[in-house]
């Protein structure tokens, strides 16, 4: 747990900016490739190792400290959910009807995605919660998050191994 610390701190700041409206539209792109640069100097500073950090250390680094985003985030996410009963998801449902009149396949298909994101909208209103959001916000943060963690880890492991050839 240790090695992956600096993972795990990088990974709940990336997770709590992921939920900050506004800041949350830069997630993927930004913030998350950062906090995995941001692990691997904290990982430096705590092993007191200055030298070229290898990829394959760097994809570790930024694995995790997807993975521990995505975790942090998807909480946070749920937890203000519950509480406001009140999400982004509530706000452009009106537009999906528009959006899914697009859609190549039958009208039943499109009704049956329409009527079920309206079942997750109500679950939210009323109760604060609903499984299938909760699992889909999950399983799309458990696979978009560590991708971009990765290659920001890659580009900081890049980064950071010039540096420390200059010197």
């Amino acid at each position: 747990m240790k090695k992956y610390l600096p993972a795990l701190v990088a990974g709940f700041g990336a997770g709590v900016l992921a939920v900050v409206p506004i800041v949350k539209s830069f997630s993927c792109c930004l913030i998350i490739p950062f906090a995995a640069i941001v692990a691997l100097i904290l990982d430096q500073k705590a092993n007191k190792s200055f030298g070229a950090i290898e990829t394959s250390k760097a994809l570790m680094m930024g694995l995790m400290t997807g993975i521990y985003a995505a975790i942090f985030g998807t909480s946070f996410e749920l937890l203000i959910t519950f509480i406001t009963k009140n999400n982004d998801l509530l706000y452009v449902v009106n537009d999906l009807k528009g959006f899914v009149d697009q859609f190549p396949v039958t009208n039943d298909v499109k009704q049956q995605v329409l009527d079920l994101t309206n079942n997750v909208v109500n679950s939210i209103k009323t109760d604060g919660f609903s499984l299938l959001y909760s699992v889909s916000l999950l399983i799309n943060n458990l696979i978009i998050n560590p991708i971009f963690g990765m290659i920001g880890a890659l580009i900081g492991a890049k980064f950071i191994n010039s540096r420390a050839n200059r010197v």
